[in-house]
């Protein structure tokens, strides 16, 4: 018997699409730059300059050309260091630690998505930070990207969901949070939170309510998000000792946790 491998056909600009997923790849994607694009920093992993083309500059929210733009449409000072602005013109192909990629279109809409997750975003829509933390919003009308853990699914409210599958809402009301009664007062679920530090989603949950669109990814695997240490950082000074060490024993729980 014998087994042959087929190797898949190389790409080039001409076999690449403008605004999609690589062919037969749900983990990369296509984005035909012509005008500028706010991206997250470390996403980028190759690019076809156009032809006569003098391919792309990716400058820092602060770069002196940019700072006007940036002011009229990314209001969120907390998340400026890890984004950029590509400008130029080629093909460029966005991944995100083997994460799915997909692109949405906003038409005069209204989107909170995870901080974690959005990938890129066109300069046409206006960025600001949502009021829940590690949330941020998007207005107006324009096209982004962003990446989830396993494919995305579209509910509608009223529902309750996992906080660790929520990617995003669109045109509904902020979540409130709920937490089960039945589960914070059994036993088990009590020990679990309190000694150990750590939450699930049959203990909280997200509940929204009225109408609109709410994304949730079909894995509760989430994303890291470099902005909750720089916050939890920033926090730390104000905690006694007691609390410092309070602090200490949920993160050695945690990472013993992770390393089972």
């Amino acid at each position: 018997m014998s087994i042959q491998s087929t190797t898949p056909q190389p790409l080039d600009p001409t076999t690449l699409p403008d605004h999609d997923n690589v062919p037969g790849n749900a983990y990369a994607y296509c984005v035909r730059l012509t005008q500028p694009l706010f991206m997250q920093t470390g996403r980028m992993i190759a690019y076809y300059p156009a032809p006569g083309g003098q391919g792309i500059r990716f400058e820092p929210l602060m770069a002196t050309s940019l700072t006007g733009m940036v002011a009229e449409r990314f209001s969120s000072p907390l998340y400026s260091r890890d984004w950029v602005v590509a400008n130029g013109s080629a093909h460029v192909i966005l991944g995100d630690r083997g994460f799915d990629i997909n692109s949405y279109d906003l038409d005069q809409g209204n989107l909170t998505v995870r901080a974690a997750n959005l990938l890129a975003f066109d300069a046409s829509l206006e960025l600001k930070e949502s009021i829940i933390p590690g949330f941020l919003t998007l207005i107006g009308t324009g096209k982004f990207l962003a990446s989830s853990s396993g494919p995305v699914i579209f509910v509608e409210p009223p529902i309750r969901v996992d906080p660790e599958a929520l990617v995003g809402w669109a045109d509904c009301p902020a979540p409130s949070l709920h937490f089960d009664a039945g589960w914070m007062g059994h036993f088990l679920g009590a020990a679990r939170g309190a000694l150990l530090g750590t939450r699930s989603g049959e203990e909280r949950q997200y509940d929204f309510t009225g109408a609109g669109t709410v994304l949730l990814q079909s894995s509760e695997r989430m994303m890291e998000d470099p902005q909750v240490l720089r916050r939890l950082e920033g926090e730390v000074d104000g905690l006694g000792t007691g609390q410092l060490q309070r602090l200490q024993q949920v993160i050695q729980s945690r990472l013993m946790q992770q390393q089972q």
